[in-house]
């Protein structure tokens, strides 16, 4: 190649990394390097999560009995169906722009070196967590560092606490145990619970179903990949299509008229009566560290939901007083 080509080549080079550096590599940039410059300012890592849903049916109750539970849900299902919208392409598409976002992209590897260190019972330094995310990075660490924290506990039941402040050193501590009082108590753990608490958020964000590929999807960025063993969960793909479906927090079935075969996911009675769209939707939105009003149509959905929980609720309790009249 002549000596004023790759002159020019090197100068094409510099100007392009010079764009790339003051741009801070956020939107479709970032997707195309891991290891690209970090954010130009700390507003370019805060979250870029603006999601929305398609309005859906009034939601059954989950204080109901089983049979106006089932029809309730039915209906709700059926609605779906029949309004797919495209306000959930908007929202799929605001989750994946929330997954480009560099500072989560560097929370999801930073999740996954700190359980193999507890898998290892390896001491964590924060030199160590730097090389992982890289150094460039260091300016953005403590807010790294914060949404990992919280996706740690959040989804795997790990506390996370600095033990050495000299030596920034921390360990991570089990959470395990009763899950909290009327809320998917049959998960047998917060590990368990954080996992399906998050599953549920995201089937409600798909518009009350989410297809197998959009669940694996997400569980991927959270370091959870189908017929891998997983320090936490085991093997996934057992746990959430075979286990939480007997225990009937999850409902998996085949599309209709899908060709070739396509599954999907729905909340089970149990979640419907266990948990609520409010609580899943505060979860789904400390993920992807925003708040639950962030999420406007599902917000709008969670209240409705919530509202008619409470009538059914009142309506349960006059019933029993008349019983016991």
């Amino acid at each position: 190649m002549p000596r004023g080509q790759k002159s020019k080549l090197r100068s094409r080079a510099k100007r392009q990394q010079a764009r790339d550096e003051t741009q801070g590599l956020r939107g479709a940039q970032v997707t195309a390097e891991e290891e690209g410059s970090p954010p130009s300012s700390p507003a370019a890592g805060s979250s870029q999560v603006s999601q929305r849903a398609p309005p859906t049916s009034s939601p059954g109750t989950g204080d109901s009995c089983e049979s106006s539970e089932g029809g309730a849900q039915n209906a709700d299902t059926g609605a779906q169906e029949r309004k797919p919208g495209n306000s959930q392409a908007a929202a799929a598409g605001s989750a994946q722009s929330s997954r480009r976002d560099p500072l989560t992209r560097k929370a999801s590897l930073l999740v996954q070196y700190l359980l193999e260190k507890y898998n290892t019972k390896e001491p964590i330094t924060q030199a160590d967590m730097l090389k992982v995310i890289n150094k460039k990075y260091k300016e953005y660490f403590p807010e790294i560092l914060r949404r990992t924290s919280e996706r740690m506990e959040l989804v795997f039941g790990l506390e996370m606490k600095e033990v050495n402040t000299s030596s920034h050193s921390y360990v991570l501590i089990s959470k395990l145990g009763p899950s909290t009082e009327g809320t998917l108590s049959g998960t047998r753990g917060l590990p368990k619970t954080g996992l399906l608490m998050t599953l549920l958020g995201v089937i409600f964000m798909k518009g009350n179903r989410a297809t197998e590929a959009e669940i694996w999807e997400f569980l991927n960025v959270l370091g959870i990949y189908a017929g891998r063993r997983h320090l936490i969960f085991g093997e996934p793909r057992k746990l959430i299509t075979k286990d939480l479906v007997q225990e009937k927090y999850l409902e998996y079935r085949q599309v209709p008229d899908s060709d070739p075969p396509i599954f999907e996911f729905l909340w089970g009675p149990r979640a419907h009566a266990e948990t609520s769209k409010m609580k899943v939707l505060e979860v789904l939105a400390k993920i992807n560290d925003t708040n639950p009003s962030s999420f406007p149509s599902l917000y709008e959905e969670a209240l409705r939901d919530e509202e008619a929980r409470a009538v059914e609720k009142s309506f349960t309790q006059g019933y029993k007083q008349l019983c016991m009249q």
